[in-house]
Parts: structure tokens; C-alpha cells; sequence
């Protein structure tokens, strides 16, 4: 008796111990409606799968051990039972559409993307995202409208590929911009791609859509807490798919009107002016690199942008520390470089990609990339 109670204690144990290892290891909390459901979902069609199995064994093992031919039981024979047949067919019927009802109803509330309140364009690019804030019909329209940001991996270089060097907290999962938005309003999210299929995930959302480039997708979440929620690139879209991931960001919606008062207020005005103007200040830039750099910090710009490409080598950008690769454009001269990173030239967009970037803080991005380079 003894013996069997310790052995019971220890069952006990180690099962509650089972249970706390799956809650680490299972689907993260859900914090939004169609995350609920979601997660109900997944839980309901695991209880019904755990009773068919422990169903259909237990049947198999009681046959195997009771009706075996040592015990002196010989094979029954019969064929094509109309009985078994109607069992073997209701059954299987009541239990597809006891699944069939849950799902289909999540499938459609996860598609209904009506009326939203906000409306933002996630685009992918190799490797990174940009948001748009478009201008929508929701209780938020002309709050946010014409906001643009583009969102890269913050975690440094030498995180990835130097072992020796301590990870951040979120490793991976940390961004230079973060999407903001409001809680308790319904947020619709348009997905496209600049390049490859990307894939917009963030997990306690319940929010998983493809960006197919020439396409426009849509899915939405409202989120209920403020907090930081993360995610990331959920399709194989290149050698840094792992370096993509979506930060979203939810406030109070006082606050995030006053983020996007701030933010609107932040956009340069030479954004608004003529062409012509334009250029003229990208060539007063590039003309005096060293006087438009500054106190700007090269190297953070580089870490938090140019590195994704320029720190591999990858999508026809020079390999910093290529000495063969970047002597031909250094011998070009410091102000066609911080031109051409200003401008864009060939596959590189203007300013990496990132029009909010100041022309000071690419000129000195592209001297850090030349003084590792020479």
C-alpha cells in the first residue's frame, strides 16, 4: 500500500510537472477576441483527438488481452454487419461536425474585417517592414493618416555572429520603430510584399496573413491590454527570413493620438517640397559629408539598418570589411557615396529604405561602413 501511494505521489508529480511545461511551451496567452477563439479552438479539437485515441487503444488493448487465443477465445465471424457499418459511419459524422461548427465560426469572424477603426499597410521587404497609417472611414480616421515607418532589427550584429557576446533580452525580437496602435479598437492590417512572400505573425494576436507582392491581403486584431507584443516573418523569404521581426505596440488611445500628433509633427518639411529643392539639399549633403555628420553616431544607423544587408553581403550590397569589394567605391569619392546612399542607386532604395532617416545620419552610416572597409 505503501509503495503504491508513492508511486501515485510521483504519478501526480510528474504529471503537474508535464502541465506546467506544456503552458511554457504551448500557444503564448491570448490577447484578442480571435486569439480566444482560436486558442479554444485548438484546445477543444485536443480533448476530442486525447478521447479517440484513449478510446480506440483502449478497445485495442482490452481485445488484444481478453480475447486472445491462450485464454481459450476463438475469432468471431461475421460480414458486412449493416449494425457495425452505421456505427462506424454516425460516429465519425457527430464528431466532424461537433469540430466542423467551432472552426468554421472562427474561420469566418478571422475573415471579417469590416468596419475597422484604423487601417494600417504592412509592407515586407528583404528584410524588414514598413507601415503605413492609410486613411480609413473608422472612429480614428484623420488621426493617424500619412504616417510611414519602417521597422528593422534592432539586435546588434555582433549578438548574431559573435558567441562570445551576451544576447539581449529579446534577442531577435527587437525593432528600431514600432508599429502603435490603440486598444479596444479594431485594427485592419493590409499585407503586401516589396520583393518575396513575406508573412505578418504575431502570435497573441491570432493574426497570421501572407504578403504576396502585386497583392493586397487583410486581417485584423483589437487588442485589449496595453503592452508590447511581438512577432515575426512567418515565411521562408530569403538567408535573413530570421531577421524580421514585427513589434506592435498598444496604448491607451489618448496616448496614441498624442504619438500620432508627435509623429506628424516630426515629418520633415522638405518632404513637402519641390523636387528641385530636393536635390539640392542631397547635393549640399553630399558635398559636405563630414560637416553634415556631425555628433551622429554612424555606427547606430548602420547597426540598425545597413547592417541587414551590408553586414552579410547579400542583395547586391557590398560585404562590410570587403576590402576587394568596396575599393572601386571608395575610389569613387565620400561625396558619390553619401550621395548614392541618399538618392538610392540600382537595388539599394533612397536612404536604405527609410525616409525618415536624416541626411546627416546616412552620410555617417556610409563613413562607419568605409572606415571598416579601407
Amino acid at each position: 500500500m505503501k509503495k503504491l501511494s508513492l508511486v501515485a505521489l510521483a504519478s501526480a508529480t510528474a504529471l503537474c510537472s508535464g502541465v506546467a511545461v506544456a503552458s511554457r511551451l504551448g500557444l503564448q496567452d491570448p490577447e484578442t477576441p480571435i486569439a480566444r477563439q482560436i486558442y479554444s479552438l485548438h484546445s477543444l479539437i485536443l480533448w476530442i483527438c486525447v478521447v479517440i485515441f484513449v478510446a480506440v487503444f483502449g478497445m485495442m488493448f482490452y481485445a488484444i488481452l481478453k480475447h486472445r487465443k491462450s485464454v481459450g477465445h476463438k475469432a468471431a465471424q461475421f460480414h458486412e454487419s449493416t449494425t457495425v457499418e452505421i456505427i462506424w459511419t454516425i460516429i465519425p459524422f457527430v464528431i466532424l461536425m461537433g469540430m466542423a461548427y467551432p472552426a468554421t465560426k472562427t474561420v469566418i469572424d478571422m475573415k471579417d474585417t469590416s468596419n475597422p477603426d484604423l487601417t494600417i499597410k504592412a509592407t515586407g521587404y528583404q528584410w524588414k517592414w514598413g507601415y503605413e497609417y492609410v486613411k480609413g472611414e473608422g472612429s480614428l480616421s484623420g488621426v493617424s493618416d500619412g504616417i510611414a515607418l519602417l521597422s528593422s532589427l534592432a539586435t546588434p550584429m555582433d549578438q548574431i555572429y559573435d558567441p562570445k557576446v551576451q544576447k539581449s533580452e529579446n534577442y531577435l525580437l527587437e525593432v528600431d520603430t514600432e508599429m502603435v496602435v490603440p486598444i479596444n479598437k479594431k485594427i485592419r492590417i493590409l499585407t503586401t510584399a516589396n520583393d518575396v512572400i513575406h508573412a505578418f505573425w504575431v502570435p497573441a494576436f491570432g493574426v497570421k496573413q501572407d504578403a504576396i507582392p502585386g497583392f493586397i491581403r487583410d486581417t485584423w486584431f483589437k487588442v485589449e491590454k496595453p503592452g508590447i507584443y511581438r512577432g515575426q516573418c512567418a515565411e521562408l523569404c530569403g538567408k535573413e527570413h530570421g531577421f524580421m521581426p514585427i513589434v506592435v505596440r498598444a496604448v491607451e488611445e489618448d496616448e496614441f493620438k498624442a504619438w500620432a500628433e508627435k509623429r506628424k509633427a516630426a515629418t520633415p518639411a522638405a518632404a513637402e517640397a519641390a523636387p528641385a529643392v530636393q536635390v539640392a539639399a542631397v547635393d549640399a549633403a553630399a558635398t559636405a559629408p563630414a560637416a553634415a555628420a556631425g555628433p551622429v553616431d554612424g555606427k547606430k544607423t548602420y547597426d540598425g539598418l545597413c547592417a541587414a544587408c551590408h553586414g552579410m553581403g547579400i542583395a547586391g550590397a557590398p560585404k562590410v570589411g570587403d576590402k576587394a569589394a568596396w575599393s572601386t567605391r571608395i575610389a569613387q569619392g565620400p561625396a558619390t557615396l553619401a550621395k548614392h546612399a541618399i538618392e538610392g542607386i540600382r537595388a539599394m532604395p533612397a536612404k536604405g529604405g527609410n525616409p525618415a532617416l536624416s541626411d546627416a545620419e546616412v552620410t555617417a552610416a556610409v563613413e562607419h561602413m568605409v572606415g571598416l572597409s579601407k
